[in-house]
């Protein structure tokens, strides 16, 4: 739930900066504020600025475009609120992750976060699942806006290695400037697909630690820095991840389980959306379960994530109810004593201050 300690997000920081990255996105920057998650689901700039950043990392965040969606109205206001301008913040570039179906929006949204003077970057979600057609016109589109970088992301894990020169190809037609990609591990192809974006001029490339990522995961850093030596003359030292991994990510991803296997692979094959695979995995489903569920996500709408479809599918419906008590005109101006009984108090004091 992206609620990761400091001194962990501060030794993870020196760590990739030693070992030759220069570019780290540190989290979202969520605007579901009803959401109960850590610290870098929302990366606010008092978060940002409690963290000891060395002076060669640029620090990112992303923003998921749908997010805005319920603001189109007036979403200057509310960037206007999340956004300083870049002169006042620690925050170096801007990923907007954005569905085929928001780039209208994104296009309105890149050209407002530009007269921040923020580096952007437009991440085009789930293109395995695009017309050829639809991508070009959606380049097209982007270009107009723009921004410093496009991304194309294999966002279900869906990508075989020889289609990533198809993807550069169509998205050259109408872009000229940097290009990313972000490759997620469904079928195991999520390194090769990386390096094969390399060879055809891809020049900004994701990666986690261990490949740590919702369910299947990403392109794993440890073994891209050892790749990188053929593609770079930049050095980039392996032992400062190494130590990483072996002090905080070993220990994570035998708890949390991140990584391939054949549900994730068969999620890949048929463009389902791996959450859903993680959300059975985590309700302990049978296999004959999950492989059923499987094929039904795959005949139906299985390609979006859907919470309510997992709810009333997998488990047993949960009713949520709202009350209307609020306890603002309560305290407001008065004196508040905040009690604690967990060490996470320490974590977050002065963000439950503030």
């Amino acid at each position: 739930n992206w609620d990761f300690p400091k001194t962990l997000v501060n030794e993870y920081l020196k760590a990739v900066s030693e070992s030759g990255i220069r570019n780290v996105e540190i989290g979202f920057r969520s605007l579901k504020e009803n959401k109960l998650n850590g610290p870098n689901f929302f990366s606010t700039e008092n978060y940002i600025n409690i963290l000891k950043i060395p002076k060669k990392l640029n620090i990112g965040v992303m923003l998921n475009v749908s997010d805005l969606t319920n603001y189109r109205s007036d979403y200057k206001k509310i960037l206007n609120k999340v956004f300083n301008k870049s002169t006042k913040s620690k925050v170096k570039f801007i990923r907007l992750a954005t569905h085929f179906s928001e780039i209208d929006e994104v296009v309105k949204i890149c050209k407002f976060l530009k007269t921040k003077n923020y580096k952007i970057i437009v991440n085009l979600m789930q293109i395995t699942e695009q017309k050829e057609k639809d991508i070009s016109i959606a380049a097209k589109k982007i270009s107009l806006s723009n921004p410093n970088v496009l991304y194309f992301a294999d966002s279900l894990g869906a990508m075989d290695t020889p289609d990533v020169s198809k993807y550069v190809r169509i998205l050259r037609k109408h872009w000229k400037g940097e290009l990313g990609i972000h490759t997620h591990n469904n079928l195991g192809k999520a390194l090769s697909n990386s390096l094969a974006a390399i060879k055809n001029g891809v020049t900004w490339i994701d990666s986690t630690v261990t490949g740590m990522g919702r369910g299947p995961g990403n392109s794993e850093t440890e073994y891209l820095i050892i790749e990188m030596a053929k593609f770079s003359k930049n050095k980039f030292n392996l032992l400062p991840i190494s130590n990483l991994i072996k002090k905080y990510f070993e220990p994570l991803k035998i708890r949390y389980k991140w990584g391939p296997n054949p549900f994730y692979y068969l999620a890949g094959k048929y463009g389902i959306h791996p959450t859903y695979i993680q959300e059975m995995l985590t309700i302990k489903m049978d296999n004959i379960e999950i492989l059923e569920a499987i094929k039904q996500l795959k005949n139906g709408d299985g390609k979006k994530y859907d919470v309510n479809l997992v709810k009333s599918e997998f488990q047993k419906p949960i009713k949520l109810s709202v009350g209307k008590w609020s306890p603002k005109n309560k305290i407001y101006n008065k004196e508040v004593i905040l009690v604690s009984s967990g060490p996470k108090f320490d974590e977050y004091k002065k963000g439950i201050e503030k």
